[in-house]
């Protein structure tokens, strides 16, 4: 399918729609929700260019909380002001959490469901290759010097192999595009054809203390409503700690949250919260809606009569207690993202970021393939080293086949995503029945 020549400069309500499909088919984690955001955004509609689209994802990957929402929220920004980031932030994320809700109701009454698991695996193996195109794509727009690729590469290792935490990562490249853009000047981006307006401090001020208290507020009023010993008091203190600490996206903090959830409040079993996590992992939306399905569950066992009404609640509490913020990080920095950006040595310095973005964004791509080919993957130390190693008994020929297939749908027809998403789902889901018939 050949590119699709838009205006740089959409209506509202055509943004709308735009912002609507990238919602419903934000699959794969940050790599496939960032891969589609610059097929969409950059390649068919031309609403932001390349380089403008990876500064801010620089700025977006130094906040916390998930990175490609929130990217959408500064792109929406961008066309549309605060309404237009509203529409692309909660369009983003509300058909993924729609989803993980039903999911989890579902789950919580019935257990597992096979025919939703099995459509998964054929949108996981799409993903697969939306990812690897993307990876491509924002490889060669990012490097273009030697010490780009050399800043990729470390990150990737040091990421990949050791386990670096994010934030030293991103600190470490940041600090090294700085230091070589004093020895090798870099160019400065062209202006806008809209130049940024000066932000008065005062107005950046106000804008924090109004999304301070649409955060805040709302979950002190639950808090004293049912009190410091409920269990949806514990889910909105719990749920805007880890908000602020989600550097890197929900990878960084999985491990923290599923030992906390299960041992420290017992509010699910660790195999229910790999469950959990396969959810939020193949359905749309981002990695971190893995928290509803953990809020939901608390609410539902331990908030009291009706369960479902608390299960509700505890989702409802769990959601607000993690996007919320997202909006106040954007909507205080997003006017600073340009005017960082026509600095020469700020440049250099998200210049830096933008190729450490890319070895991590090749550190997601290898876990996730690792993850959608293998059935098993287990993490071997060797002294400083951390390998991946996949149980080779368990390779999935199904997802391998189905990743082919994918390929062929998206690179060779170059069929877009949402068909290529479909056909694959509906190939595995009719192999699923195949199998059961037989």
């Amino acid at each position: 399918m050949g590119t699709i020549h838009h205006s740089p400069e959409p209506t509202f309500r055509e943004a709308l729609s735009v912002w609507a499909k990238i919602g419903v088919t934000s699959f794969g984690g940050p790599a496939g929700q960032i891969a589609l955001m610059h097929r969409v955004l950059v390649e068919e509609r031309g609403w932001i260019g390349p380089e403008r689209f990876l500064h801010a994802l620089n700025f977006c990957m130094l906040l916390p909380g998930p990175e490609a929402m929130q990217l959408a929220t500064y792109v929406g920004w961008r066309l549309h002001g605060t309404l237009g980031g509203l529409a692309a932030g909660l369009l983003f994320v509300l058909p993924g959490a729609l989803v993980v809700l039903a999911l989890s109701i579902a789950y919580a009454l019935f257990g597992q469901v096979p025919l939703v698991e099995a459509a998964f695996v054929g949108i996981k193996a799409a993903v697969l290759v939306i990812v690897i195109e993307a990876l491509l794509k924002v490889a060669r727009r990012a490097l273009h010097r030697g010490y780009d690729w050399a800043i990729a590469a470390s990150a990737f290792f040091a990421i990949f192999f050791l386990d670096a935490p994010f934030p030293l990562i991103i600190a470490g490249a940041a600090l090294a595009g700085f230091l070589l853009a004093l020895i090798f000047p870099v160019p400065v981006p062209p202006p806008l054809s809209t130049p940024p307006v000066p932000v008065p401090l005062s107005q950046t001020v106000r804008t924090a203390a109004l999304w301070l208290a649409i955060w805040i507020l709302p979950l002190l009023t639950v808090s004293a409503w049912f009190g410091r010993d409920h269990v949806t008091t514990d889910i909105a203190l719990f749920f805007s700690k880890l908000a602020v600490v989600t550097f890197g996206g929900a990878y960084s903090v999985l491990a923290y949250m599923a030992q906390q959830a299960v041992e420290t409040y017992g509010w699910l079993s660790a195999g229910e919260m790999l469950d959990g996590l396969g959810l939020a992992e193949t359905t749309p939306g981002p990695l971190i809606l893995v928290t509803e399905f953990v809020g939901f569950l608390a609410g539902y066992r331990h908030g009291g009569e009706p369960q479902l009404a608390f299960g509700l609640l505890g989702a409802a509490v769990t959601l607000w207690a993690t996007f919320a913020p997202c909006f106040l990080w954007i909507f205080v920095g997003a006017p600073y993202i340009e005017r960082l950006a026509s600095n020469a040595k700020l440049a250099g310095t998200l210049r830096g970021v933008t190729a450490a973005v890319v070895g991590v964004i090749l550190n997601l791509s290898l876990w996730f393939a690792l993850h959608v080919i293998f059935g098993r993957v287990e993490a071997e130390w060797h002294g400083p080293l951390r390998i991946w190693m996949p149980d080779f008994a368990t390779f999935n020929v199904e997802a391998a086949l189905l990743a082919c297939l994918a390929a062929i749908l998206l690179l060779g027809f170059r069929l877009g995503i949402v068909t290529t998403l479909t056909i694959s789902a509906a190939a595995a889901l009719a192999v699923s029945l195949a199998q059961s018939a037989g």
